[in-house]
């Protein structure tokens, strides 16, 4: 099967239909073999009863629906699992991102070899302050971060070698950052197409400006994730070792500077009254927290066994 399609939809019924109709006509006029698997988060709208109404006309037209809304991430995450095109596309429902744009990110990565191919919504229709602003603040610390070198993280049309979908493990609300999960897991061949960017035509958008703000906390995390992810004893054992160790330094210069003045009849005061004793005191309890966190961060890496995210209501023709 050459294509797999995902679209994670909330609510989308207006925009269904033309969607549907225009990523089939794409399919057909480059006769790819494909599957399109529409991933309901949780609509409460006539959504699914359109998705059953075209797997019904169409047996390559296919759904999964949540029993409530979970997030895009968890969409993608169920998408991922069941996806078996040779090459798989991410694109969101609400016709902001063009089907057209199919075969140009299929070639990149059938022809080029890319792993991974990020669509970059280089001219935008959206508000420059509410939005566009934001936006490349994001991309820009996303950039320096990552090290991934793409202008537009969070554009949803995107391209993908079935090998790197179900190699990168998707959670939380990571599915902005799923081409540096895919650099972390090993893919380093990452490309990015300009796409045309329509304006929104049906209902209004599900996110606001707190997108970008859980957008910098997460991208704090997958940083921290990427580096210290599977060894965190080498951050929290490091820095509880060097505060332990400078504590108990300072403990003990508290302690040999009181039995110097003592030994030559200076003036002293008890260690108890001196204020650097209980800084040099906390210095260590914290020390000694942080390496114990690293320790058992250690002991849950090598124990932790798969949550349960999401589930799943109904699946149609899968």
């Amino acid at each position: 099967m050459n294509l797999s399609i995902l679209i994670p939809l909330l609510n989308e019924e207006e925009s269904l239909k033309e969607l549907y109709t225009w990523i089939i006509k794409v399919m057909d006029a480059n006769q790819y073999t494909y599957e399109v698997i529409f991933l309901d988060d949780g609509s409460t709208d006539r959504s699914w009863q359109l998705i059953e109404s075209f797997s019904n006309e169409n047996p390559n037209i296919k759904g999964i629906r949540f029993m409530k809304n979970f997030g895009k991430s968890q969409a993608l995450h169920a998408g991922f699992a069941k996806a078996q095109g040779d090459v798989i596309i991410t694109m969101d429902a609400d016709l902001q991102d063009s089907p057209d744009e199919i075969p140009g990110l299929y070639n990149m990565i059938i022809e080029e070899n890319y792993d991974l191919v990020s669509g970059w919504k280089k001219k935008r229709y959206d508000s420059v302050v509410a939005k566009n602003i934001p936006s490349k603040l994001f991309n820009w610390a996303a950039r320096k971060t990552s090290g991934v070198q793409l202008n537009d993280f969070n554009c949803g049309l995107k391209a993908y070698k079935n090998v790197v979908v179900k190699n990168v493990e998707v959670s939380g609300e990571m599915h902005r950052y799923i081409p540096v999960l895919a650099k972390n897991a090993g893919f380093g061949k990452i490309g990015e197409k300009v796409v045309i960017h329509q304006a929104r035509k049906y209902g209004e958008t599900k996110f606001g400006m707190e997108r970008f703000i859980n957008g910098f906390l997460d991208l704090i995390t997958i940083w921290f994730l990427s580096k210290f992810g599977k060894r965190p004893m080498h951050l929290f054992g490091a820095i509880g070792s060097i505060m332990f160790f400078i504590g108990f330094i300072s403990a003990g210069f508290i302690g040999v500077s009181k039995l110097y003045h003592m030994y030559n009849n200076m003036r002293y005061t008890l260690v108890t009254n001196n204020p650097w004793f209980y800084i040099a005191l906390t210095t260590m309890v914290l020390g000694t927290q942080l390496f114990l966190a690293g320790f058992l961060g250690e002991i849950i890496l090598r124990t932790k066994n798969n949550e349960e995210r999401y589930k799943v209501a109904t699946v149609v023709n899968l």
